[in-house]
């Protein structure tokens, strides 16, 4: 019986395959992390497969997700902004639609997975908010950054 409890105490001591990142510990639970992070894999799988990525995998883009999530450190990539992580799972289709620019507006720092590459090769991520996601697009990050510093020198 010793022996028994000694392996039920090594295993409850291996670190998780996808732990929670610790900016996220007083935000959400892990099993609410982990359904966000499988969701977020397979709708980027399901995209990239229907661009020709013959060795796209839920697994490896869990992995290259959970990554991009840890290297984030809670912020966007791009802006360096705090992402606002108590809003996963929580935006909703039908209250989108009938809301609209409002409904949308309290989303802007939702955390999203951006592609750094063309999602044809090995998945490649960063995290950034729904709203820099959304003006970036599919562009390079030197085609957004062009785009940034033209509407910069035309409003200035």
């Amino acid at each position: 019986m010793a022996y028994v409890l000694k392996i039920i105490e090594w295993i409850r001591a291996m670190p998780r395959k996808y732990e929670l990142p610790v900016f996220l510990a007083d935000v959400t639970s892990r099993s609410a992390y982990i359904d966000w992070l499988s969701k977020k894999a397979a709708t980027h799988v399901k995209r990239d497969k229907e661009r020709g990525n013959t060795t796209a995998t839920t697994q490896k883009y869990k992995v290259a997700i959970h990554n991009a999530v840890i290297s984030s450190n809670g912020s966007d990539a791009y802006t360096g902004e705090d992402l606002d992580w108590s809003l996963l799972g929580k935006y909703n289709n039908e209250e989108s639609k009938k809301g609209g620019r409002t409904y949308k507006a309290r989303f802007n720092m939702l955390p999203s997975v951006d592609h750094v590459s063309d999602g044809i090769g090995d998945p490649d991520f960063k995290i950034c908010a729904w709203q820099t996601n959304d003006a970036k697009n599919d562009k390079s990050l030197v085609e957004f950054l062009e785009i940034c510093q033209k509407v910069i020198a035309h409003n200035s």
